[in-house]
Formats: structure tokens, C-alpha cells, sequence
């Protein structure tokens, strides 16, 4: 089996490491260019975008991820993690990057703060019939889907909440939360057909 990272500089790292690992995975925290470079896929958890675009510029990993997204590494984004796959961001903060290789353009907290959350039935039709139940704190939405990316799901109102892109796939929710794995297996299978 591939080794497959988590970026543990901030958010719900411990989740998706446990997810990864009942799927049969081999998990590496990752918080430094060396254990990054002993990895074959990324997963960037939710979090706080603009302190993991801090902390990853701070510990040197910034321009290692970006070479890797532009040499093809499978990168699977949950929420925050969406935000930083973005190509384009329409409210950051001030000096704010993203490792960028998605070609959409993202706002960040679009379903607005903490205690609007929700959680509910998505449909992605690339995953198979049954829905996704998926939870959403705090998450971004996708407001354009360039030419090079496509849209995997929709919410009723027209929200963009799954996109993928060659060996990049970003969410706007936590599967790690809710128990869905199908997300995670799909990263798996891009992580394990490209080793």
C-alpha cells in the first residue's frame, strides 16, 4: 500500500488519519518537507486556511506541495483543504495564498459562521446512487468551474460543493465526520494507481 500523507499543521488532522487507516492505508502526519517527500498522496484537512497557508510558507512546505500538485500528485482537499487547492480565492485575506492547482475560483466561509452549520444528503453521481451525507461547518463553496476542472456535486441552490481535476479532488464538507468514505477511497485509488 502507498504511504499516504495528511498535512498536520492545523484542523482535523487525527479524523482523517483514523479514516485513512481503517481504509487499510499507511498514514504519515506530515509537518515538514522531509516527511512530505515520503509520501505518494496529500490529503489537506479542514482547518483555518489562512493559518495552514502561514504555517506551511513557515516550515518550508508551500513550494514542495505546489511542485507536487504541478508533477501530478493525487491531493485530496476537505474544506479548508478546498480552499488551498483553489486556483483563485474571492474573499482572502490579506496576503493570502493557496498551493492553487484546481481551476476554480472559491469563497471561503460561504455558508457563513459556526452556527450555521448543516448537515445533509449531497448527490454525486461519480460515487454511485446513494447520496453523501455530508457536513458543513464553516465551508467555502465554489463559486466558477474553470474549463480544466469538473463539478462532482451540486447543492439544490446551485452551490458547487466537489470538484475534481486530473489527481485533485477538493470538498466543501467533512467526511471524516459524518463516517462517508467515498471520498477517501477515490483518493486512495488515484494514490495507488499512480505508485
Amino acid at each position: 500500500m502507498p504511504r499516504v500523507g495528511v498535512l498536520a499543521l492545523q484542523g482535523d488532522v487525527r479524523e482523517h488519519a483514523a479514516l485513512l487507516e481503517r481504509l487499510g492505508a499507511d498514514v504519515l502526519r506530515v509537518r515538514r518537507p522531509e516527511e512530505f517527500t515520503a509520501v505518494d498522496g496529500l490529503l489537506i484537512p479542514g482547518g483555518e486556511s489562512s493559518v495552514i497557508d502561514k504555517l506551511a510558507r513557515m516550515f518550508g512546505l508551500a513550494d514542495p506541495i505546489r511542485a507536487a500538485i504541478r508533477d501530478g500528485m493525487p491531493v485530496f482537499g476537505t474544506c479548508a483543504g478546498l480552499i488551498m487547492l483553489a486556483d483563485r480565492l474571492v474573499d482572502a485575506i490579506e496576503g493570502q495564498q493557496t498551493f492553487g492547482g484546481l481551476d476554480v475560483t472559491v469563497r471561503r466561509n460561504a455558508f457563513g459562521r459556526q452556527v450555521d452549520s448543516f448537515e445533509g444528503p449531497v448527490a454525486v453521481p461519480a460515487l454511485g446512487d446513494q447520496p453523501v451525507h455530508a457536513a458543513f461547518i464553516r465551508g467555502p463553496v465554489v463559486e466558477t468551474v474553470g474549463p480544466e476542472a469538473t463539478a462532482l456535486a451540486t447543492l439544490q441552490d446551485g452551490s458547487v460543493v466537489a470538484v475534481e481535476q486530473g489527481n485533485l479532488l477538493g470538498i466543501s464538507f467533512h467526511p471524516e465526520i459524518s463516517g462517508e468514505t467515498r471520498f477517501h477511497d477515490r483518493f486512495l485509488q488515484r494514490v495507488a494507481s499512480r505508485s
